[in-house]
């Protein structure tokens, strides 16, 4: 098989051409291996190399529905026996897992053939994949812009065809927000349905989740039907599906009831091409004959970012003690992770757990809206995919904190809470590219980025759809049927093509 070959076929075609004779697993990988090689420079997409592990899996092959597909996994909570998980972070660089995580283990089952992991920025903790341990990673639909984050490398990895489809995992957008700036699909499944054991009962409160990014809505059902699925030790026993995902997202979804909205739920500007890639969404809906009308919840926007800053705040406070407690330096940590993890230190046990409690009120209000409506539309970013550096602190920002930091004062105004109004700046600053995907995380909704939008500069910016708890098949009925008419799986950048 060609490059030019794989590239035009998702990995569910990739699996059936491996069942047919017409290639095989080791032909596959040596694609991927070589397209990572010649996109590695422009994206830096991987952060750890597997090759080898990759090709012992040939000696026992798993047979699945994937069985010899390239895959590759994300660097954190993704863990694999013997390998370390770094989170992007010098400080866990050396920390090497004892056991699969269940959802690797999965995927293992499944037959994807893994041969690397996967860059992001430093404990997953933003929608940027920069890392000072592994470097930025590139959108490679223009090098000068960030992929997104957490799973940057993740989506550049696919959007540069070196894989159909990789691992991701999403807390306040992490699939989200790099599918819709690489031009990509990806779901975040509802809480609990996938495991996050293990090394974890849940990660951040249930708030994170993980899944996949792909170029089709066929490769992430037929995934998520191999990763679905409690297991034992699990903190909730979630009601199996019910159903066979890849069979069921190409029916149809029906006549669908959906409200839309491009207004900021914390009040900061939005991208004039970001409200009209939900305009234009909108009126392809209506076309399919969908109901469309504008309509949000009533849900109090800056709130909820306030509630999902201080939670979390207090995961990377608890990330940082256990790191060091293992015997990792503070100084090995990014002066952002030391920054927030001093600020979520510094936030009451009390305190958090009014945060925490808080959850129950979004998620009651989201589903009084979905009483009326059958999903929520709305950009999946305020803005275009933003340039490196975009929105960072100044050097004098970072000396000043850096400094308060290393004397002890930022912990000690944070415990006298006088840097509260310093925490809603932050909240407001670091969310006003991403103010529309945290609302899934803490109501533990499922939620999807579609690509149907590209800017004028050639961008790809997708929209958000948001439903019920429980209810991907819905949302994948709805990209299924939105892929049909609108097809974006041979949208490509055109260094990719021209192979």
């Amino acid at each position: 098989m060609k490059f030019t070959e794989y590239v035009q076929r998702d990995a569910v075609a990739l699996a059936e051409c491996i069942a047919r004779g017409e290639t095989s697993p080791a032909e596959l990988l040596q694609i991927a291996l070589a397209q990572s090689e010649r996109a590695q420079p422009r994206t830096n997409a991987i952060c750890l190399m597997m090759a080898g592990q990759a090709r012992a899996q040939f000696a026992n092959p798993s047979k699945g529905p994937f069985t010899g597909v390239p895959f590759l996994i994300k660097d954190a909570a993704q863990d694999y026996a013997g390998l370390p998980t770094s989170y992007g972070s010098k400080a866990l660089s050396g920390l090497v897992a004892a056991e699969h995580a269940h959802v690797v283990r999965r995927y293992l089952e499944a037959g994807f053939v893994i041969f690397g992991k996967t860059n992001l920025p430093e404990l997953a903790l933003k929608g940027v994949s920069d890392s000072r341990l592994f470097g930025r990673t590139c959108n490679p639909w223009n090098g000068d812009h960030t992929p997104g984050g957490s799973s940057g490398g993740a989506a550049a990895a696919v959007a540069s065809g070196v894989v159909p489809m990789a691992a991701g995992s999403d807390g306040g957008g992490s699939i989200r927000i790099p599918a819709a700036c690489c031009g990509l699909f990806g779901l975040k499944p509802s809480r609990g349905l996938v495991s996050a054991g293990p090394a974890f009962g849940e990660y951040w409160y249930g708030a994170a989740s993980e899944g996949v990014i792909s170029r089709s809505v066929r490769d992430t059902a037929a995934a998520l039907d191999v990763i679905a699925g409690a297991e034992p030790g699990d903190p909730f026993l979630v009601a199996e599906p019910g159903v066979v995902f890849a069979q069921a997202m190409s029916r149809e979804p029906g006549r669908l009831r959906i409200g839309f909205t491009a207004a900021s739920p914390i009040g900061t500007a939005v991208h004039a091409e970001a409200r009209t890639a939900v305009e234009n969404a909108a009126k392809l809906l209506s076309s399919l004959g969908h109901e469309v009308e504008e309509a949000s919840p009533d849900i109090d926007g800056a709130a909820l970012a306030k509630s999902f800053l201080r939670i979390y705040f207090g995961q990377v406070a608890a990330l940082v003690a256990d790191a060091r407690a293992k015997g990792a330096k503070r100084q090995d940590f990014e002066l952002l992770t030391r920054v927030l993890a001093t600020l979520g230190g510094a936030i009451s046990a009390g305190a958090l757990t009014t945060q925490l409690l808080k959850w129950n009120e979004f998620a009651r209000a989201l589903a009084r809206f979905h009483q009326r409506y059958d999903l929520l539309l709305t950009p999946t970013l305020a803005h275009p995919p933003v340039r490196h550096g975009q929105g960072d602190p100044s050097a004098a920002e970072q000396t000043l904190l850096d400094w308060l930091d290393r004397i002890g004062l930022l912990g000690l105004l944070g415990r006298a809470g006088l840097l509260d109004g310093t925490i809603d700046k932050i909240a407001r600053d670091s969310l006003q590219y991403v103010p529309f995907t945290q609302l899934a995380n803490l109501t533990g909704t499922p939620a999807m980025s579609v690509p149907l939008h590209w800017t004028a500069d050639g961008l790809p910016l997708g929209v958000q759809f948001v439903g019920r708890l429980g209810d991907e098949t819905r949302l994948l009925q709805l990209a299924h049927q939105l892929e049909q008419a609108q097809p974006w799986f041979d949208k490509l950048p055109a260094w990719v093509t021209q192979a």
